[in-house]
């Protein structure tokens, strides 16, 4: 049976090549961000109002901010992450077209922290690699998996959908007894729910 260990060196192994892979996926497909928007936008179920957390994408991610666009336009209240420190789950402040983002802990860009806390019913969840299963492997700071965790825990309906270009799929993703499952993923070619 593998180690704690011998996951997290697997993890770290697989971190490398999954972002070498996005990188040349995203250079090769130019209108992702719109394709992400598409599918998500015609597969994801959503109520009129839900609260949703995005995230405003790094140099290196998905474009997500056609997606957050569309979804804000709709009415939705939109939460990005912020990183309070490490160890602890997420928490989203409001972020409103026009919002000046500030530049939180980890490069991640944030609303300002007068900003209000939403409390997300679906989280728009980055990734390094997924799998069929609904596995994700992540950045290695475990705030997702928390974060999940704990709404799930407190037993809020959370709907977590992780948003990947389609080569960052892999066959199955190391996991451990802390990592959350999703419960949809979207790519630019397709959505599919986790059975």
């Amino acid at each position: 049976m593998a180690t704690p260990a011998d996951i997290d060196a697997v993890k770290r192994e697989m971190r490398v090549a999954a972002a070498e892979r996005r990188r040349r996926g995203l250079l090769s497909l130019p209108r992702s961000g719109e394709d992400l928007r598409f599918r998500f936008l015609t597969s994801i179920p959503t109520a009129d109002h839900d609260a949703i957390s995005a995230f405003w994408p790094l140099s290196d991610e998905l474009d997500t901010r056609p997606l957050i666009n569309a979804l804000a336009a709709r009415g939705h209240r939109i939460g990005l992450p912020v990183v309070i420190k490490r160890g602890q789950p997420l928490l989203f402040r409001l972020w409103t077209p026009g919002t000046e983002l500030v530049q939180g802990n980890f490069r991640v860009m944030t609303p300002p922290p007068e900003s209000p806390e939403v409390v997300p019913s679906l989280l728009i969840v980055p990734l390094l690699a997924f799998d069929r299963a609904g596995y994700r492997l992540g950045y290695g700071g475990g705030f997702y998996d928390r974060t999940l965790q704990k709404l799930r825990a407190a037993g809020d309906r959370v709907l977590a959908v992780g948003v990947a270009l389609s080569v960052q799929e892999v066959p199955a993703v190391p996991r451990d007894d802390t990592d959350q499952p999703l419960d949809w993923i979207v790519t630019e070619r397709e959505a599919f729910g986790i059975i």
